[in-house]
């Protein structure tokens, strides 16, 4: 994610106004030091070790042959409002207990809990009555809130919605759970989404499974602005009704274009793949028009999606909707080349470079593709979201925020949001407590996609990383990468650990090993945790594994 504290312009779009070229040394450096310091090692958790032990993990930085993960089956419904925000959702989870563990309590997120009045916050943010739930059942049986002082009952803890079962989830089995809520997605102020009158981005928006790993158990962490996120992996099939006339972008595939979508729209949009360039699918002629008239006025969206962490969308009665391919390379192992479309929804008011929107999208998916390994899904999608969206990543979806933006902005947004369609959302590491493994690693994959755009020598984006970060150790303002996000002092000190010397230190990283080595360990990591959880000792297990030498 991209966001913007008063300091600079780095936040904006941590790489855009990074452009100069000229030498990374700064002035009053103090003299080479006479031998190099010495490394302490790093402390191995006590979870982790105890993972070790029972076989799910290995020092090797391998997944260990009795690794297991959590999975979920969500099945959702909801009814939105653009007009008010407000939103109704019924949900049926299927949660399936792949642990060698019983399981007598489930927890939930709800994140929109974050913007009630009383909620602990680590930024500025509009208020709501958060999230409102009218039933909880858990297989058919409803289960009513806790009364003050009783151990029976759900009770909801900030962002947290605590669940007893009725007898608890043995190893292996499942449970089915049943939920509906009311929600008003909030006004522009709100990290990663909201809306503005014109647009709305409705993220973290439905009650979702917590992490239950191998490492810590439940992962339950509360949302409280800043630090980001730890999700597990699940299926999706979402249906959405909106009033007819708003275009919706989202996670998966749109399953009933059919049903949805005016015919001459919709040849457009199922011809959009196969050719050449960005083609219109909604032009500006045809916006706010090109849905079919639905039932009562509103129609009914369906999206599937597979083996994902999230479910997020936009929609507005203003989109322009562009669309392209992107060329990823033999994803599917049949000897042929794979492409995937390129989806871009944005108001025909920003003046800007939206329209360029989906070219940068498609550049970059297949440049990831070619530098990391083949994108898995069958879509990737840019959506102007309300400003305060600024850049956010979810499955599938970059939400980009307001207008303004100028070339080098628009290109490094786009960039670094859909380069974190790989980490995390394929290797699905704890945001919360480790920023940089997802943050840090997409602003050095970002910055050698800008270098590779526009040929050069050396990526700007990387030397502005380096030279920031150096001159704040310089400063004496260095705060340690391994911090949970919402425990940084500033938003400046997060900004240095988790983006900006993670990614000089894998530029260096790069250097010493070479290419080719540090390559081979890079996409050995992710081929080990591609839809797993990993922790940093499996990242630095894994580079000492390939590297055959000891990185400390």
């Amino acid at each position: 994610m991209r966001t913007v504290p008063a300091v600079a312009c780095f936040f904006l779009a941590l790489t855009a106004c990074a452009r100069h070229r000229e030498s990374p040394r700064i002035e009053g450096s103090p003299p080479a030091l006479s031998q190099r310091p010495h490394p302490y090692p790093v402390p191995e958790p006590r979870g982790f070790s105890r993972a070790v032990e029972r076989g799910t993990r290995t020092r090797t930085g391998a997944p260990g042959p009795r690794y297991w993960q959590q999975w979920s089956r969500y099945h959702i419904e909801a009814d939105y409002d653009p007009a008010s925000g407000a939103l109704e959702g019924k949900a049926t989870i299927t949660y399936l207990n792949r642990s060698p563990d019983t399981l007598p309590i489930l927890h939930l997120h709800l994140h929109g809990n974050v913007f009630r009045p009383e909620a602990m916050r680590t930024r500025g943010a509009p208020t709501t009555d958060g999230v409102t739930l009218s039933r909880v059942a858990v297989r058919g049986q409803e289960v009513r809130p806790s009364a003050p002082g009783s151990q029976e009952g759900y009770r909801v803890d900030g962002t947290i919605l605590r669940l007893p079962m009725p007898s608890p989830l043995l190893a292996g089995d499942s449970v089915t759970l049943e939920l509906a809520w009311r929600y008003t997605v909030p006004q522009d102020g709100a990290p990663r989404g909201g809306r503005d009158g014109t647009v709305s981005f409705v993220s973290y928006w439905y009650p979702q499974m917590a992490v239950y790993d191998d490492v810590n158990g439940w992962q339950v962490d509360p949302y409280r602005g800043n630090a980001e996120f730890y999700m597990g992996y699940g299926d999706y099939d979402v249906a959405l009704t909106v009033p007819a006339g708003y275009l919706v972008g989202a996670t998966g595939t749109l399953a009933n274009a059919g049903e949805v979508l005016r015919p001459e729209v919709r040849a457009r949009f199922e011809g959009a793949g196969s050719g050449e360039g960005v083609v219109g699918v909604v032009t500006y002629a045809e916006r706010g028009r090109a849905t079919l008239p639905g039932t009562h006025g509103s129609v009914t969206w369906r999206f599937r999606a597979e083996r994902v962490r999230d479910f997020v969308w936009g929609t507005s009665d203003r989109y322009l909707w562009n669309a392209a391919r992107a060329v990823i390379g033999d994803a599917t192992g049949d000897g042929r080349p794979d492409t995937v479309a390129i989806y871009s929804f944005h108001v025909a008011e920003a003046p800007d470079l939206w329209t360029e929107n989906a070219r940068f999208g498609g550049f970059s998916i297949a440049w990831f593709s070619r530098f990391l390994w083949p994108y898995p899904y069958p879509q990737a999608t840019s959506i102007q979201g309300p400003r305060s969206c600024r850049g956010m990543e979810f499955p599938m979806v970059a939400c980009i925020g307001g207008s303004g933006w100028d070339s080098a902005g628009m290109l490094a947004v786009t960039t670094h949001e859909l380069g974190h369609m790989w980490f995390p959302m394929q290797v699905g590491s704890d945001e919360k407590r480790f920023g940089w493994m997802d943050e840090g690693l997409t602003q050095f994959n970002g910055g050698m996609a800008e270098k590779e755009f526009l040929r050069e020598t050396e990526s700007s984006t990387l030397s502005g990383a380096r030279r920031f970060y150096l001159a704040s150790v310089r400063a004496d303002q260095e705060v340690e990468i391994m911090r949970h996000g919402d425990l940084y002092p500033t938003l400046e000190a997060y900004a240095r650990a988790t983006y900006m010397k993670p990614a000089a230190v894998l530029d260096m990283l790069r250097a010493m090993l070479g290419e080719d080595t540090f390559m081979r360990a890079y996409r050995e990591y992710g081929r080990r945790w591609q839809w797993k959880h990993p922790t940093p000792l499996d990242f630095f297990h894994t580079f000492d594994d390939v590297a055959g030498r000891d990185l400390s």
